[in-house]
């Protein structure tokens, strides 16, 4: 996958397209990305131990990796993920501007 956990990712389509927010989880099996603040869902929680609370709890939920898109750090615009090889590794860049990817 080209997106990786801390990359910042803008939705493509959905309810929360146009939101941007940092991936917290890549799921390869699935091809899906947790991402912080995005596809938010309530879950209702039973207090397991005496003096735990039940509740409802908001979490946020997997997404196709399809439906994201990395946002450059240098130039500020979404764009998709190119490689280059330097010094006999392999770097991400920013198919845009050219700039490097963390």
């Amino acid at each position: 996958m080209k997106i990786k956990k801390g990359d910042n990712v803008q939705v493509l389509s959905g309810n929360d397209k146009g939101k941007t927010g940092e991936v917290l989880q890549v799921i390869p099996k699935e091809n899906k990305v947790i991402v912080k603040g995005i596809n938010n869902r309530k879950k209702h929680v039973k207090a397991r131990r005496q003096g735990e609370e039940s509740g409802i709890i908001s979490v946020e939920c997997a997404i196709p990796a399809s439906k994201v898109n990395v946002v450059c750090p240098k130039c500020g615009k979404t764009t998709k993920v190119g490689y280059s090889v330097e010094k006999d590794s392999k770097v991400r860049i920013c198919k845009k501007c050219g700039a490097k990817l963390k």
